[in-house]
């Protein structure tokens, strides 16, 4: 097994070597026209992986969050990947499936199905569906193709001899996602959440029967699932348990504890030999557990909190799909080896970034896998590799904290190290870190998380450098999330999203402003800013007693503190996205053009248009350099330094 540095090391490297060293951002001239833009080069260079199947001895493996996304046949005799196969619609692939020689391919966001015909390297557009994703496929005996979809959760059938598809239904009315699914000459098995459901629809009927035992049904997801001729066996989030149950007898069940400490999700389920393998997030340990026997081991950690997106047995060895990297397990020897399928040829390309922030020589761009870090003197991009996704970050002195999904886990990185430290991760059942700010008053990090799909309430986290303490609150505004921050002499300022966790309809229907006191931590005060408003996308704190804030319409509103009032607001974007004050002006963004706003006059302006930022989930971002001489954005898929006057 490859030690977790040298791993992390080589595949920031790779990712390096496949990223051209952009114009040094520095270079550009200080007297600059405001407006001005330098084009740095890819924001974010990466290939993570969503999915693999094999066909005979090549290893097919579908990327995620490319433009386009491929599938790249990766030939284990020659130990290289051979050949690309573009997947031009869609912002990733999650689900793939085997028919003969025939592999299928299902995107998201888009939802569409291909065929790639793998003895004639042909691909062709089989099938498009009006669900949002497409989360999990599995293939018949017989070679239909089954797929489970989310919003809503519903299972559709293909089939290649006709090129028809049918419309299966909602095997749980009113639950969002369909997550795994398997099917054999009679039924399709699909796995449900937010409110887990193990459902059998026959294939002949469409009769529907629910399989999840009563001891279980108060869980959150059947999240993955994988089958053999008698059992089936899934893993259920968020206690990180695995159920298996006999098919034909399902009150025959055992449920399988996760040993590793903070397990909480099974990613992945193979059904093989005799055993269930599975792998847990976020320890990225690697279980198998023994059918006869009922015995529960620990294989390994191939690499430290990874998340698996596929177990596959292939000639006696178990290989497990992770980002950019395949292992190898090999149960003759108990090796577990790791395979960097970007060092043997699989594409790199830019990537919808997360996150983008500036530390004055340096400008991260958060992704899949971890960060880009763009130095600003001499244009020399590297890579911060973390198992998870960076989505806000902020930096404290000669620190840098990064706030990553999932597990809503903080991570504090210097100039020079290699790899991030780990802080803590929030608990609470959040997961996706939505925003930081800094007290300088009381020396805090404060961080808002969205809970997990399907949980109510987001969660306020407090870190001190000081002292070490991580502490968390939940609720702070009921029924809502936290969604951005900006903090002042011991007093957090709060924007909320209406949404809790993904796939729980909202019970709010306008986004607040709240104050939360980090002395005495308890909620002061709540109000609603913009009538209407899903969301406040971002707080900025102006002179004192003044808060600025964008909402999710595109307004900007001035709050006066003392009053507790809306004073005045402007319509600015077409939706919500950064801002930030400095000194009498501010500047926000909606993703498209970026706006310089006189808070004297209280007037807007574009300064840039036309960016057309490909920001992952569609959320826009903005960074301020310390200088407040330049801001840090996203033209399609590259970085871009703006100039500002600044005042």
């Amino acid at each position: 097994m490859i030690p977790r540095r040298r791993f992390l090391q080589a595949a920031a490297a790779t990712t390096a070597a496949a990223t051209l060293t952009a114009t040094p951002a520095r270079a550009a001239n200080r007297t600059q026209s405001e407006g001005t833009l330098t084009d740095l080069g890819p924001a974010s260079v990466a290939s993570p992986l969503g999915n693999g199947e094999f066909v005979g001895g090549v290893l097919y493996a579908g990327s995620r969050g490319l433009s386009p996304n491929v599938v790249g046949a990766y030939d284990l005799a020659k130990d290289s990947v051979t050949t690309h196969f573009d997947i031009p619609t869609g912002v990733g692939i999650w689900a793939m499936c085997r028919v003969g020689t025939d592999v299928y391919v299902g995107t998201h966001a888009r939802s569409d199905l291909y065929r790639i015909d793998t003895v004639a390297n042909q691909v062709t557009k089989v099938a498009e569906y009006p669900d949002h994703y497409i989360w999990t496929m599995a293939s018949s005996p017989d070679g239909k193709v089954y797929l489970g979809t989310s919003e809503p959760g519903r299972v559709w059938e293909y089939d290649p001899a006709t090129s028809t598809s049918r419309d299966l239904g909602q095997p749980a009315p009113g639950e969002a996602y369909v997550r795994s699914i398997q099917a054999d000459d009679r039924y399709v098995y699909a796995g449900i959440g937010t409110h887990a459901h193990l459902i059998a629809i026959d294939r002949a009927t469409g009769e529907k029967r629910e399989l999840l035992p009563p001891a279980v049904a108060d869980r959150d997801w059947v999240a993955s699932l994988a089958m053999s001729d008698t059992h089936l066996a899934g893993g259920m989030n968020s206690l990180a348990e695995l159920l298996v149950l006999e098919k034909a007898a399902p009150q025959n069940h055992k449920v399988v504890k996760a040993t590793a400490a903070g397990e909480k999700y099974i990613v992945s389920v193979l059904i093989h030999d005799g055993y269930v393998y599975f792998a847990g997030r976020p320890s990225g340990t690697f279980y198998r557990y023994h059918l006869a026997t009922e015995r529960l081991e620990v294989l390994g950690v191939p690499y430290f909190e990874a998340a698996t997106h596929r177990l596959l047995a292939h000639e006696g060895r178990i290989y497990g799909i992770q980002d950019s990297a395949v292992f190898v397990y090999d149960p003759a020897t108990g090796s577990i080896d790791y395979v960097n399928l970007v060092q043997r040829g699989f594409r790199s390309a830019p990537e919808e970034p997360m996150s983008v922030h500036s530390d004055g020589r340096r400008v991260y761009v958060g992704g899949k896998g971890g960060a880009d870090i763009h130095d600003v003197a001499t244009g020399k991009v590297t890579r911060l590799g973390i198992a998870g996704e960076p989505k806000t970050l902020i930096t404290v002195g000669d620190t840098t904290y990064l706030g990553v999904y999932t597990q809503a886990a903080l991570y504090a990185h210097r100039p020079g190290q290699t790899e991030a430290r780990l802080i803590a991760r929030t608990g609470n059942q959040q997961d996706r870190p939505r925003d930081l700010a800094h007290d300088p008053a009381t020396g805090l990090i404060v961080m808002p998380t969205q809970p997990e799909p399907g949980h109510m309430n987001g969660a306020l986290s407090l870190y001190s450098p000081g002292t070490g303490t991580f502490e968390t609150y939940r609720p702070v505004v009921e029924r809502q999330t936290v969604y951005s921050v900006a903090a002042r002499h011991g007093v957090a300022y709060l924007g909320t999203l209406i949404q809790e966790g993904l796939g729980l309809p909202p019970v709010t229907t306008t986004a607040r402003l709240a104050a939360f006191d980090l002395v005495r931590r308890k909620l002061l005060w709540q109000l609603e800013p913009v009538p209407g408003a899903r969301q406040i996308s971002s707080l900025s704190l102006g002179r004192t007693g003044t808060l600025y804030g964008m909402a999710s319409t595109g307004e900007v509103f001035e709050f006066d503190l003392r009053s507790r009032k809306v004073t005045r607001t402007i319509k600015v974007g077409a939706k919500g996205g950064e801002l930030f004050v400095t000194g009498r002006v501010a500047y926000c963004t909606d993703g498209d053009a970026i706006y310089k706003i006189d808070l004297v006059a209280f007037t807007a302006k574009p300064i840039v248009e036309g960016l057309a930022g490909q920001w992952f989930g569609g959320e826009p971002k903005l960074a301020l350099d310390p200088s407040h001489r330049a801001l840090y954005a996203v033209r399609g898929r590259n970085l871009v330094r703006v100039a500002i006057a600044g005042r």
